[in-house]
Order: structure tokens, then C-alpha cells, then sequence
């Protein structure tokens, strides 16, 4: 008797009927998703009357309607960047790393298949077809290439459906609903905004949605086969592509509590807070009332250094300490963290550190009113006055938070490389900020004295190094709390 008759013998026709019954379904879905697909295809390709005739309809209405006010262009332009490359690359990107550290390489890989596929199906189809963008009245945006089909489209079907599909066994089932919704409204905004910016037809649009649709159905069929072979049952897709990597998909399941009453550690972290901000205040108000001579004669010497070439370097290392890159690293590692130790305690102190150092930074610089130093400044006027400096105190928070996270957890001799860039990246910032004028030495304490006093402050209320754990023992843990999770459920 071979091995299929005898798992047929223990469980009977019904699980086979069912996945038949399933793929023969499948089948057909995807079969009338491909159809239409092509269907519109060569509707496209052959110049049908009646669909350039609405497309140019609703590109010329949709177009007189955002034309009129620059802020609707900017929203428009900002919910379509969720379907351009800029963010949907990184995303896959992050999304299989963290993936591979908790150890599901499955998944991954055909989260990385499926996107390289749309990255390919994307380019080739605009070549075949050569359709011209739309041409409209008022010109709000542009883009290079053809029309047809939408590649933002295309791009966001295929990223945010995959998405779903292997994280919906994370969800508990009464929030899968929801959180399939979010994903098509996601990617039903995106393609609104590429027909209301004037750059897509809507053949172009919804082609892109059939193609997105039937490219991720046969992937997860072929996925779905791949489960079969490897001995695994054939759920329906309603319970995500792999439902047993549930457990290892969840954020932390061997977390207890984030933090033992919460409550009081809240009113404690607000009185550190407050503690940090009179602090500031006073050093603030002594060095601008008492002015120290170095204080101008520092940025006064290193504007003798300008050149063109160091002004760009400046430009570069004043960049790595602003807001939108302290934001990406922060939005890189509390993922990755979180995936990697499975603890949402790091990640807090990683939040709460940025949070804060934002709020005390910009009352503080409110509170004190210093003046900028009485040189040059490359970069102008800038909304908040010189103490403390916020890039470095940002920069300065960040590294320093990343490496207490880091040095707890890691055991390889690499972990000393955040520690070195805790030191270097603040020292890099603040030689750039004064070498463009922007601050004196003692804003540059100012930002130091922030770092260390807030830090501490959360360093003492959250502990965020309480059960650390490495890589693999965080995993072991989280396999111990699996088991046992599942042991009182049979019971």
C-alpha cells in the first residue's frame, strides 16, 4: 500500500475531495482573471472607440477636479508613492529579512519570487503594448515610460496582496477582515491617484490589477503545491499561505507584559521628562545670558575651511542627522528588532526615545530663544533657534539607543560596531552643523546633556534590557511558549 492510500485509510476521501474541489475553483478563477486580462489587452492594443472614450472621459474629469487645488495634487502624489518602487522594494526587501530571522525561509522566498516576477511582467508588457500616456488639460504630474498597465497598479496588487497572504496567520481571525480591507484600500488609493494625476488611463489602471491578481494566484497555487509536497495539508487561502508559521509570525508570543504597571511607569516617565526640560533651560539660559568667547570662535575657524567640495560633504553628513533619516533608520531597526528578539520592550525604549527627544528638543529650543552663531549660514533661516541642536540630540539618541538595545543581545564581535557608531555619526553631525554656521560648542552640549539625561530616564523606568535574549535564544523561548500554548488548548 503506498504512503497516499494509507494517509487516505486514516482520514478518509473528504480532505482530498476538498482540495480538488479547491483547485479546480482555483483554476478557474484564475483562468477568468487571465481571460479578462487579455480581453482588455487587446482592446487596448487595437484602439477600441468605446473604452478610449472613457478613459479620455474620466482622465479629463478626474483631471479638471485636482487641477484646482495644489494641496489635493500633494495628497495625491503622497498616497501614490505607496505604490511606486521608492517604498514598495524596501518593503518586500525588509519584509524577507524579517522573515528569514524568524527562521520561515519559505515565505520569504516566494515573497522575493512573486516581486521579482512583477518587477519583470511590469516593463515587458509597457513595451509590448506602447501605449502613450494620457494626455490631458491641466498637467499635475508626469512619469517616464508607457501607459498600459499602471506599474504603480501592478506593483501595490502584487506587494500588499503577498503581504496579506503571509501574514494573515499572525492575525486573530476577528481582525483579518480588517486587515485585508486596509490592504485593498491601500491599493485601491493608489490606482485612484494614477488616473487623477493624469499619468494612467483607467484600462490602465484596472489592467494592472488583473495582471497583479492572476500573478499572484499562480504563485500561491505553485506555493500551495510546494506545502502539498512537502507533507503539509492544503488549508483554504483564507488561512494565509503557510497557517502553521502563525505562532513564529506573531510580534512577541513569549512576552508576559510590555510593562508592569503601566500606569505609574507613565507618570514616571513624564516627571523625567519634565526633570530633562528644566534642565536644558537652565544651561540653555546660562550660555546664552553668559556667551562663552569659544562659542563663535569655533564656527568662525571652521568657515575658513569652506570649499565647494567640502560644503557638500558637510551637506551630506548635516543629512544623515535630519528628520527623514533618523526616521528610516528608526523604521529599519524596530522591525528588524522586533523580529529578530521578539520583545516589544527594546522597540518602546527605541520609540520612546525618539519621542522624547523631539518633544524636549522643540521646547526647549522655544524656551531658550538663542540666536544662531554670527556667521555665514549655508542653510539659511531655520524655524527654531540654535539650543540645543536637534540633528545632533536626534543623532545622538538614536545611535546611542540602538547600541544598548544591540549589546545586550548580540554575542559576535560585529556588536561593537554600534557602540563605534554611536560615537562617530553624533561627532561627524556636529562638525558639519557648525562648519555651516548653524551651531555653536554649547549646543552641541545642549544635545549631549539631552542624550544622556533622557536616555537615562528611560533607561531607569523601562529597562529595556530586562530577559534579553540572543537570536536564537529568543526563538527558543518563543518555541517553549508555543508548545506549552498549544498543550493548554488541547487540554
Amino acid at each position: 500500500m503506498t504512503e497516499d492510500n494509507r494517509v487516505v485509510e486514516r482520514t478518509g476521501w473528504a480532505p482530498v475531495r476538498h482540495f480538488a474541489e479547491r483547485s479546480v475553483l482555483g483554476l478557474i478563477v484564475v483562468a477568468a482573471i487571465g481571460l479578462t486580462f487579455g480581453v482588455l489587452l487587446l482592446l487596448v492594443r487595437f484602439h477600441w472607440q468605446p473604452l478610449l472614450n472613457l478613459d479620455q472621459s474620466v482622465a479629463h474629469n478626474l483631471n479638471s477636479w485636482a487641477a484646482g487645488s495644489e494641496t489635493t495634487v500633494a495628497v495625491l502624489q503622497q498616497i501614490s508613492s505607496f505604490g511606486g518602487r521608492g517604498v514598495l522594494l524596501p518593503l518586500v526587501l525588509l519584509s524577507a529579512v524579517l522573515l528569514f530571522l524568524r527562521r520561515l525561509p519559505r515565505p520569504a522566498i516566494y515573497l522575493l519570487v512573486t516581486g521579482a516576477g512583477a518587477l519583470v511582467l511590469d516593463p515587458s508588457l509597457k513595451a509590448l503594448i506602447g501605449r502613450l500616456r494620457p494626455v490631458v488639460e491641466v498637467p499635475v504630474a508626469s512619469a517616464p515610460g508607457n501607459s498600459f498597465p499602471s506599474g504603480h497598479a501592478l506593483g501595490s496588487m502584487v506587494v500588499y496582496g503577498m503581504l496579506v497572504l503571509i501574514f494573515l496567520p499572525a492575525m486573530r481571525r476577528r481582525w483579518r477582515p480588517w486587515f485585508i480591507g486596509l490592504a485593498a484600500v491601500i491599493v485601491a488609493a493608489v490606482g485612484f491617484t494614477r488616473i487623477a494625476l493624469g499619468v494612467h488611463f483607467l484600462s490602465d489602471v484596472f489592467g494592472g490589477w488583473l495582471l497583479g491578481i492572476a500573478w499572484i494566484s499562480v504563485t500561491a497555487y505553485a506555493f500551495r503545491i510546494w506545502r502539498r509536497e512537502a507533507g503539509h495539508e492544503t488549508p483554504p487561502i483564507t488561512d494565509g499561505l503557510d497557517p502553521e508559521a502563525g505562532p513564529d509570525l506573531r510580534p512577541a508570543p513569549a512576552e508576559k507584559e510590555l510593562l508592569p504597571h503601566p500606569w505609574a511607569k507613565g507618570a514616571e516617565i513624564l516627571v523625567g521628562w519634565v526633570f530633562v526640560f528644566g534642565l536644558l533651560y537652565v544651561v540653555g539660559y546660562s550660555v546664552t545670558r553668559w556667551e562663552p568667547p569659544f562659542d563663535d570662535g569655533v564656527p568662525r575657524w571652521l568657515q575658513t575651511f569652506r570649499t565647494p567640495s567640502l560644503d557638500h560633504l558637510s551637506w551630506l553628513a548635516s543629512k544623515a542627522g535630519d528628520t527623514h533619516a533618523i526616521l528610516i533608520i528608526s523604521l529599519i531597526f524596530c522591525p528588524i528588532a522586533l523580529a529578530a528578539w521578539r520583545q516589544w520592550r527594546p522597540v518602546l525604549f527605541l520609540a520612546l526615545t525618539m519621542v522624547g527627544e523631539l518633544t524636549l528638543f522643540l521646547c526647549a529650543a522655544v524656551a531658550v530663544g538663542r540666536e544662531r552663531p554670527s556667521v555665514e549660514q549655508i542653510d539659511g533661516q531655520m524655524p527654531t533657534s540654535s539650543f540645543p541642536s536637534g540633528h545632533i540630540a536626534a543623532t545622538m539618541c538614536l545611535w546611542v539607543a540602538i547600541a544598548i538595545i544591540v549589546m545586550a543581545r548580540v554575542r559576535q564581535p560585529w556588536r561593537w560596531i554600534f557602540p563605534a557608531l554611536a560615537v562617530i555619526m553624533p561627532a561627524i553631525v556636529a562638525t558639519s552643523r557648525m562648519y555651516r554656521g548653524m551651531h555653536h560648542p554649547t549646543d552641541v552640549l545642549g544635545a549631549t546633556l539631552l542624550t544622556a539625561a533622557w536616555i537615562g530616564v528611560l533607561w531607569w523606568v523601562i529597562r529595556p534590557n530586562a530577559n534579553a535574549a540572543t537570536l536564537s535564544e529568543a526563538a527558543e523561548e518563543a518555541e517553549r511558549a508555543n508548545r506549552s500554548r498549544s498543550l493548554e488548548t488541547v487540554g
